[in-house]
Order: structure tokens, then C-alpha cells, then sequence
């Protein structure tokens, strides 16, 4: 929901970033493979309870994740930037979950309805783009992608918030993933209506 306004923020100074990191000669596929690396590391220090750690790691991770596209776009988008950028993005989103439901056994419930909700959201995102690229649609609303970015209620900015938080709160982890995976299944919900209406 919040992501296109973001964008408008935080694009003028990775693209600035990225340029400077492409004159270097790094390319965008070492940035996204670094930020993989970075949040997997996050996973398990929230695994330990290093919420700290965790917190720091993940917002570094974000950082690669915004300037591995500034850097492409510097220098050269590619296929295989675009799907490692998506698909190690949601791999780390899974490992966070994970870590916190490792953390603290009363954890375990909410973080897999969260994991199941982040199914619904990913699905429904990833098989609409399939499908917008088959009938030629695209869209600049959240910045130039390698492929559609179909909006919703939770999105990467709301996910990033959400886990600031829990980082930040660990105790109220379970209510919080609650609540975000609400948020998940409105969005897969309104994904769906959206699909229905576009491709029917």
C-alpha cells in the first residue's frame, strides 16, 4: 500500500548509490546475492534472540535489496537479475519467520499462519505478473521492475514495518503476526478480485 510513495523517497538516492557502485564495477547480481546472504544471518540471530542484531542485519539486507535494482539500472537489467532479486527476497522473508518461531515456542502457531498468508500474497503477486506479461501490461507505479508489480494492502514497505517490529517487540510477536497475516489474506483476497476483473 505504501510502496509507490516510498519509492518517490528512497529512489533518488540509491539510484545515486548505484551509479556510484556500477562506475566500481559491482554488479547488481553480487549486491542481491550479499543482501541474501545478509538476511539469512538476520534469520539466525533472531533465531538466538539477538533481536538487536537481527534488526540491524535485516535493515542492511533492504538496503542491498534497494540497491541491487538501483545498480542494474546503472549499469543493465537483466532476467536473472530480476528473478534472483524476487525470489531471494521472499526467501528471506521466510527464513525471518522462521527464525522468530525458532526463537520461542509460543511462536511456532503464528509464524507458520504468517508463513501460510506470505503463500497467498506470493502467489497471487508472482502469478498475476506471469500473466500481465503475457497480455503486454506494465506499470511504473513502484519504480521500474523486471516484471508487474501488482499492488495490495501489504506490501514490501508494510512488511519491512512489520518486521521492525516484531524486532523491536518480541514479546508481542505472536499479535503482531496475527495482525499482518490478516493483512496478507486481504491482499491475496483483493489480488484475486483484481485478477478476475483483468484476465477474465
Amino acid at each position: 500500500m505504501l510502496d509507490a510513495i516510498a519509492r518517490k523517497l528512497v529512489d533518488p538516492p540509491l539510484n545515486m548509490a548505484g551509479r556510484s557502485l556500477a562506475r566500481a564495477g559491482v554488479s547488481a547480481n553480487a549486491v542481491t546475492t550479499a543482501g541474501f546472504g545478509l538476511g539469512l544471518a538476520a534469520a539466525g540471530a533472531i533465531a538466538a534472540e539477538a533481536y538487536g542484531t537481527g534488526l540491524l542485519l535485516f535493515a542492511l539486507n533492504r538496503l542491498a535489496d534497494g540497491l541491487d535494482g538501483a545498480v542494474a539500472r546503472a549499469r543493465r537489467k537483466t532476467d536473472i537479475g530480476g528473478y534472483l532479486d524476487i525470489v531471494l527476497d521472499f526467501l528471506v522473508y521466510a527464513a525471518i519467520v522462521v527464525g522468530f518461531a525458532a526463537a520461542r515456542p509460543e511462536n511456532a502457531l503464528p509464524a507458520a499462519l504468517l508463513l501460510a498468508s506470505f503463500i497467498g500474497t506470493g502467489t497471487t503477486f508472482l502469478a498475476f505478473a506471469i500473466f500481465a506479461a503475457k497480455h503486454g501490461l506494465e506499470t511504473q507505479s513502484r519504480g521500474a521492475k523486471s516484471l508487474y508489480y501488482l499492488g495490495g494492502l501489504t506490501e514490501g514497505a508494510e512488511t519491512i514495518i512489520f518486521f521492525v517490529l516484531f524486532c523491536l517487540l518480541p514479546a508481542w510477536f505472536p499479535t503482531l503476526a496475527y495482525i499482518f497475516a490478516a493483512g496478507c489474506v486481504i491482499t491475496t483476497a483483493s489480488r484475486i478480485a483484481i485478477a478476475v476483473r483483468t484476465f477474465r
